[in-house]
């Protein structure tokens, strides 16, 4: 019985380590979001150091609140395997058009079918290393998105399964503020992953040439 509960200890604590790791990627890659794409003033961002690299978050009081309560669902949904996907929408504020749509897809690592062969652990170096790549990506990304001349919003849409927990105060089924077909251009992003998790990373924006 002890090896079954040792084993056991091990799994959860990869998963809630897992969780952990990708929720605060959201809160990195969401902040420079924001800010890259103009959503937030700049000087509403201070600079820290993170994964090696200098990333900005917001000193908005009220976004880091409102960011902290999406992220602590988030984290909630990870651990019971119950969100596939998170979409950052940046909407026109005029005419609320969908200007934008980061797409992270959340996919779980496929285990060995032999459980009594260990998976081979992935160092944290090189997690730290497909993230950093995402990151820079968000950066550059001024250099290959249409500019936003105009004044936007923003929203989280989480996809879950069926069965997953959803606060009816704070979350509600909405529009998936999709581009049309037509008007839409996608880039695929870098993807990174955990010995739990794969996060794989796109942006849809709407063209009008």
């Amino acid at each position: 019985m002890p090896p079954t509960k040792q084993a056991r200890a091990r799994q959860a604590i990869t998963l809630k380590g897992s969780t952990n790791l990708v929720t605060e990627f959201f809160k990195y890659a969401v902040n420079s979001i924001l800010f890259q794409r103009g959503v937030y003033p700049a000087d509403d961002f201070h600079m820290v150091k993170k994964y090696g690299q200098t990333v900005l978050v917001t000193q908005d009081l009220a976004l880091e609140n409102y960011l902290e309560r999406i992220l602590t669902q988030v984290n909630k949904w990870l651990l019971t395997g119950s969100i596939t996907q998170i979409v950052l929408a940046i909407i026109s504020k005029d005419s609320r058009k969908t200007m934008e749509r980061w797409v992270f897809d959340i996919n779980l690592v496929e285990q060995p079918a032999d459980a009594s062969v260990p998976a081979p652990v992935k160092p944290e170096s090189e997690i730290q290393e497909e993230i950093r790549n995402i990151l820079k990506q968000i950066v550059m990304s001024v250099t290959f998105l249409p500019v936003i001349n105009e004044p936007t919003v923003f929203n989280i849409l989480a996809y879950t399964s069926e069965s997953a927990d959803v606060p009816a105060d704070e979350w509600v089924d909405t529009d998936p503020l999709a581009i049309e077909a037509s008007k839409s251009q996608q880039v695929k992003l870098r993807n990174f992953s955990t010995d739990v998790h794969r996060i794989e990373a796109m942006v849809a924006y709407r063209y009008d040439g």
